[in-house]
């Protein structure tokens, strides 16, 4: 429970400081590596992708450098949930205790 309200506040945080989600291209990969992989953070979010795409409707912050902590935050919230599944994973499988 800790986890899932510390991934939603990641992003709702992003959201507030009007941050952008990254562009899904299905062209993937090969267009532009570092979208992609931004892409990637920001769908992990899981559930939190849909709110944060739903407040998304302002647009970016471009007069201030706070949109862009803002995009660095809904990322960083798909990055954790990732971990979360990976320890989960490695829990479930015995690995790990």
């Amino acid at each position: 429970m800790v986890l899932f309200v510390g991934v939603g506040t990641l992003a709702v945080i992003g959201a507030k400081l009007r941050g952008v989600l990254f562009p899904v291209h299905l062209t993937g990969f090969r267009s532009d590596p570092l979208t992609f992989l931004g892409a990637l953070g920001d769908v992990g979010s899981g559930v939190f992708y849909w709110v944060v795409r739903s407040m998304e409707k302002a647009g970016p912050d471009v007069s201030k450098a706070i949109g862009d902590y803002g995009t660095r935050f809904i990322a960083a919230a798909g990055v954790a949930n990732y971990l979360c599944v990976a320890d989960a994973l490695e829990i479930a499988l015995g690995r790990k205790e």
